[in-house]
Order: C-alpha cells, then structure tokens, then sequence
C-alpha cells in the first residue's frame, strides 16, 4: 500500500516488477505509458526504482515501480487487473523478440 493516505484516493496499491536489466524495464515503461488510464476515479505514476546488490549498493534502475491510486477498492481491481493484462502482454513479447531476453534464455516470467 502507498504511504501516504491522499483522502481524494484513498484506494492505493504499490506494484514492484523487477527486470533483468534497466533496458527492459525502461522498455516496458516506455509501452506502459503510451495508454492513458480511461477513468478520472484512477490516478497512477510510473517510476524506475533501483534494485541492489547483496550489499546493498544501487546498481541499475531494472525495478518498474507503478503507484496506483483510486476512489474505491473495485476501481483499484479493475485498473490494476487492466494493467497486469498489458505487462503480461509487454513481457510475452519481450520473450519472444528481445534479444537480451533470448541472449538469458527466456527466463523472463510474468
């Protein structure tokens, strides 16, 4: 759930997807963005988070970070359910026309 409470949205949900590089998550980004969402009752924001090593270092920006936010708990569920539609599409595709995807062997899951 998001951390703060924003009472116009009080519905919110934080989704992580993490990439095995900062190219495909940029790439999925970049798909993602191009459909706006349709209801004025759903807000989201896309964002590139960095993931980190065993140390804790940042190393690359490869985590598609997606904040949605909406006025009820059904609006919440079918925008994300619309989402998680597209990002498995987006990840099928990388799958099967990606090179860095091929290059690891496939091992991209949705």
């Amino acid at each position: 759930m998001a951390a703060t409470m924003d009472p116009e949205f009080p519905c919110a949900l934080l989704i992580e997807v993490p990439f095995p590089t900062s190219r495909l998550a940029s790439t999925a980004l970049q798909a993602l963005q191009v459909d706006k969402e349709l209801s004025p009752l759903v807000s989201r924001a896309f964002s590139l988070a960095s993931s980190q090593d065993a140390s804790g270092d940042d190393i690359d920006s490869c985590i598609l970070r997606t904040e949605y936010k909406a006025t009820t708990n059904r609006m919440l569920r079918v925008a994300v359910n619309s989402f998680m539609e597209s990002l498995s599409l987006i990840i099928e595709v990388m799958s099967e026309l990606d090179e860095d995807v091929i290059a690891a062997g496939g091992q991209v899951d949705a």
